[in-house]
């Protein structure tokens, strides 16, 4: 299932999205249907999962047939999840992690049902997720990473409370993860990864700080990353490509106004036209991007 919305949505971005077939793509997701907890799994006949239902959504929403959900099935699936802390766990099985609630916060977003479930609490945790240097982790007490910050100001965003964020400290950091050679780390001393282009570059877009990091040498990083005989774009130069960093380099250049791509919405990772449509969002707006 996520699979399925990486590559939509790259081709989205790329001014392709009739590449896929739709129906098909639609059949596939409603099979994916976990009739007795009422969301999505990855694969037909897996158990329903937080993630997997975001991506139906996002697939659904994309390909405009969200009449084809039961929507307060899947919003009392997500509602379930909720701990009495404010966080989100993934499934039944109990697993928490700040990424879970960005999920539920985007998926509920999209299907204009926030105030389903206890917003004050999911901005309490995050809070307490929030490090000396700005950053977030994946649970409170946790070291930050870029991910983790992508989801935790991106939920804040959904949830106009961009006040939480240390704004100046937080993108000091964001912009300490570009490396000599362009490319951007999720954590001190780690090697830089493609997919980075999108998880920092989407806080700092939000937050409207993308000019703190050096967008030439980004872009040489993201394209010295693709398969230039099969397509595609790896984690890094001389890997093997995969649909998930294609879909986040893509991302990462769409944000960074590389020329002949669709505009992104950082926040929900989809193209903004389609964020756009289903009307104003309170809190945040983002800025004209600029070109490459």
């Amino acid at each position: 299932m996520n699979a399925i919305y990486w590559g939509l949505t790259a081709l989205c971005i790329m001014g392709h999205k009739n590449a896929l077939d739709r129906e098909e793509m639609i059949e596939y997701v409603m099979s994916c249907w976990d009739e007795e907890a009422g969301g999505f799994g990855a694969h037909p006949d897996h158990d329903a999962h937080i993630l997997s239902t975001l991506s139906a959504i996002q697939i659904l929403v994309t390909q405009d047939a969200l009449d084809r959900l039961d929507v307060d099935r899947v919003v009392g699936f997500i509602v379930s999840l909720q701990q009495p802390s404010g966080v989100f766990a993934g499934d039944a099985f109990g697993e928490i992690d700040t990424r879970f609630l960005y999920i539920a916060t985007n998926a509920l977003s999209l299907l204009g049902r926030l105030d389903a479930i206890n917003t004050d609490r999911a901005v309490s945790y995050i809070r307490q997720c929030r490090n000396f240097d700005g950053g977030y982790g994946a649970v409170a007490g946790a070291e930050s990473h870029a991910a983790q910050v992508f989801v935790c100001v991106a939920a804040l965003a959904i949830l106009d409370r961009l006040d939480e964020v240390d704004t100046e400290m937080l993108c000091w950091w964001l912009a300490e993860r570009q490396l000599p050679n362009g490319g951007l780390n999720g954590r001190p001393e780690k090697l830089p990864d493609v997919c980075y282009s999108f998880w920092v570059l989407s806080a700092l877009s939000i937050l409207n700080k993308i000019s703190w990091i050096d967008s030439e040498r980004l872009i040489g990083f993201i394209l010295s990353a693709q398969d230039p005989e099969t397509g595609g774009i790896a984690d890094r130069q001389g890997d093997m490509v995969d649909v998930f960093h294609t879909h986040f380099g893509v991302a990462g250049l769409s944000l960074l106004g590389y020329p002949g791509l669709v505009d992104l919405d950082p926040v929900h990772c989809m193209p903004a036209s389609i964020i756009e449509a289903k009307g104003p969002r309170k809190g945040w707006k983002a800025l004209p991007r600029q070109p490459a």
